[in-house]
């Protein structure tokens, strides 16, 4: 049966293009776009009709770095796949990439199973995966290849946690020198672990052990540091680099100086940098706490140099790095002992949001907006033009965006798994109304009426920016 829908009158707003048009979509698709007030709509014969006069209509969200279900810290990320995605669809994500993990004496097909069987008939969004690799060898080298022709086609490696996930200079090397053969994309957590983990022992030793010193030991030249290191060994091997969750001004003016010189190196902040700092991490009674995650939020003046850097295009995405945990039972490990605190926040629900807000204070523009987190990282991690953008023969993930609707942010409304919001009390201007995923309505006029294991594993292709 073939299936029709039209939104009508809205401000179409793309990465490129902001134009008063009526959506037509047929079988998950867009099949056109059509000037408001003309006979198009009619003509085209809709089931569906929906009216966003008023309102904005945008692609649906791609926030491409995501946990969901994370083993970390002796327990889990308290989001599933099923009620991560029902919060992201509920904040205007529609797409999610998230890591699959190899664990060390593992394969990548082991840990590439396991994160399909968490998600598969559970997603109500769309979903992909990047994949953890923790353990380089020849075997490993040779399964990235594999992996790419599945569609996995970016690869995170760690200079952070020692023990854990922590690659050295020489596994960062070969396997950077894989994706350079391969076409593969290396996503880096850029902090000097091993320097890190001298000053978490020494600041436990002085009785230092509150939230606030997580945020000290872990220094902002360390992250710097660790990205200019990245980057050379990128360099050397000829390989593209992706650095993730960047939060100090000092990382973004390595990122900046390597563009500038003309390499394919790439950067990611996340909206607790934009919007929170050590303030956050420095409130009592363990408070801080909420917002221990890695690498961790920073004073606030670097926030000016993360907007330049989004406005100056040396930083190109915005995801959320979503890794939540509960603040009873599970924040709470690390009572009396920062380090054993779980890294990682809440955020995939309230992204999209924050962003408008950011339009609505001047940060950036509209356009910037979708760019940075819609069309940038479909293009990113190859999923654009199927996701990302509204145009003849995209995916219809598409949201319509009441963009006067005002709310306040609240752990008591938020539809996350978990009992803390990171921006409670923040009022902001903006909302998502409706929501359809391949033209499927998941939030319909701000009900839910999705469904878990109508999201799709989604095979990309190669990062589309490489030269």
């Amino acid at each position: 049966m073939s299936s029709r829908t039209v939104i009508r009158d809205g401000l179409v707003v793309t990465a490129s293009d902001e134009i008063h048009a009526d959506v037509l979509i047929e079988d998950g698709r867009v099949a056109a776009l059509a000037a408001s007030g003309t006979r198009a709509a009619e003509a085209f014969g809709a089931d569906r009709v929906v009216d966003a006069t008023g309102k904005y209509v945008i692609p649906g969200g791609v926030d491409a770095h995501t946990h969901m279900e994370l083993p970390f810290g002796g327990t889990f990320a308290s989001d599933t796949f099923e009620t991560g995605t029902r919060a992201a669809a509920w904040g205007g994500t529609t797409t999610i990439v998230d890591f699959a993990v190899q664990s060390v004496g593992h394969t990548l097909r082991e840990g590439l199973d396991t994160w399909h069987a968490k998600a598969e008939g559970n997603c109500a969004i769309d979903y992909a995966f990047h994949m953890i690799v923790s353990d380089v060898n020849d075997e490993t080298l040779k399964e990235m290849d594999l992996l790419i022709e599945e569609g996995v086609t970016s690869f995170k490696q760690f200079m952070a946690y020692p023990g854990v996930f922590y690659s050295d200079d020489g596994q960062i090397l070969r396997a950077m020198q894989r994706s350079a053969e391969n076409g593969g994309l290396i996503m880096m957590h850029a902090e000097n672990g091993i320097a890190i983990d001298v000053l978490v022992e020494q600041a436990l030793a002085r009785g230092e052990t509150d939230p606030r010193y997580h945020g000290e030991v872990r220094k902002a030249l360390l992250e710097a540091e660790a990205t200019h290191r990245a980057i050379r060994l990128a360099q050397v091997a000829g390989a593209p680099l992706y650095v993730v969750h960047v939060s100090a001004m000092e990382a973004v003016a390595e990122l900046a100086r390597a563009r500038d010189e003309g390499l394919n190196v790439f950067g990611e902040t996340c909206p607790q940098y934009l919007f929170l700092s050590t303030d956050n991490l420095a409130e009592p009674d363990f408070e801080g706490a909420k917002y221990v995650c890695s690498t961790p939020l920073r004073p606030r003046e670097h926030q000016a140099r993360l907007w330049q850097g989004l406005r100056t295009n040396d930083l190109q995405v915005v995801s959320t790095d979503h890794c939540p945990f509960c603040f009873v039972g599970q924040k709470e490990l690390g009572r009396g002992d920062f380090s054993k605190i779980p890294n990682g926040l809440p955020g995939v629900e309230n992204r999209m949001d924050l962003l408008h807000q950011a339009v609505v204070d001047g940060h950036i523009s509209r356009r910037r907006w979708i760019e940075i987190a819609c069309a940038t990282p479909a293009r990113m991690f190859g999923l654009y033009p199927k996701k990302g953008t509204i145009a003849p023969g995209a995916d219809a993930d598409i949201v319509i965006y009441d963009p006067h609707a005002e709310q306040v942010m609240s752990a008591r409304t938020h539809h996350m798994n978990v009992d803390y919001s990171a921006y409670e009390g923040r009022r902001t201007t903006g909302r998502v109304e409706t929501v359809l995923s391949r033209g499927e309505p998941v939030i319909t006029e701000r009900e839910y009426t999705g469904h878990a294991g109508h999201g799709a594993f989604t095979p990309r292709s190669t990062c589309q920016y490489l030269n």
